[in-house]
């Protein structure tokens, strides 16, 4: 059977991943926009990959699950990049937390059901996750543990309690990380692996719409004292997830990789402490 890599989310991240680990495979490449998949399908085509695009919308369960049934369809899931998501300078709590955290879970949940033996997924999180401060341990269990059906129920996600977009984010990739963590337990099961990678300022569209958005002085002050100096490109991040999703990262499972440049570090103990 032909090993299938997974794409969800058509954005630059997702694409620079799977350049780097799905050439003699073949790709699912799904959007919420099925234009969007189909230009990136065919641009990846191309370059000599084999390309189907589809569309999916992360925050249905029914929609998730007949990605997956497709993807079986095609041959044995050996991969899948999980990139999709919103953000807080465009999206309302209640949308980030139907996308970013339940979308990811569902993902998760269904994927983990098909994916193969020595099979590897990568979600795409953010270094906002690692910026919000201690839960408390029934807080963290919950995002963890929650039947992902009654996930967007849990009273410290309730519109009284989360008004703000940028914390309800940074909610949504902390859960988002510790989902990874959590169901890479029920992967192992199976003989597979999952991680996260937690990127910061990363040169993409969206990335250009934070930093014309609200939050833009946040933003640009992040860049000009990290170590870093500068925003990565998404091909540094691709980097980071092949070796993940390889024969090299075969050891690493559950884990979340902070990829910031120095960002929060000096959030924490540097310049951008509040």
């Amino acid at each position: 059977m032909p090993e299938v890599i997974v794409v969800i989310g058509s954005g630059s991240i997702g694409q620079a991943i799977a350049r780097r680990v799905s050439a003699g495979k073949r790709v699912l490449l799904a959007d919420l926009q099925r234009d969007n998949a189909e230009a990136v399908a065919q641009g990846m085509t191309d370059a000599g990959f084999d390309v189907r695009p589809a569309t999916v919308d992360v925050s249905s369960k029914p929609s998730v699950d007949a990605l997956a049934k497709e993807a079986t369809g095609l041959g044995d899931v050996t991969g899948v990049i999980h990139s999709a998501g919103v953000s807080p300078s465009s999206a309302a709590p209640a949308t980030i937390f139907k996308v970013d955290l339940y979308g990811t879970a569902v993902v998760l949940e269904a994927f983990g059901n098909i994916i193969a033996r020595n099979g590897s997924g990568l979600v795409v999180s953010s270094q906002a996750g690692h910026r919000l401060g201690a839960l408390a341990p029934e807080e963290t269990r919950a995002l963890a543990t929650t039947p992902t059906d009654d996930l967007l129920d849990l009273e410290m996600l309730r519109a009284d309690r989360v008004s703000d977009p940028l914390e309800a984010y940074q909610i949504a990739k902390r859960g988002s990380s510790l989902r990874v963590q959590a169901e890479s337990v029920r992967w192992a099961r199976r003989g597979a692996r999952v991680n996260a990678i937690s990127p910061g300022i990363v040169v993409t569209p969206l990335s250009r719409k934070e930093l014309s958005g609200p939050n833009s002085e946040g933003y640009r002050r992040m860049i000009e004292v990290c170590a870093a100096g500068r925003a990565a490109t998404p091909d540094e991040i691709a980097s980071l997830g092949a070796l993940l999703m390889g024969p090299e990262g075969q050891f690493i499972s559950g884990s979340d990789f902070l990829m910031d440049g120095g960002v929060t570090a000096a959030y924490w103990w540097g310049a951008l402490a509040p």
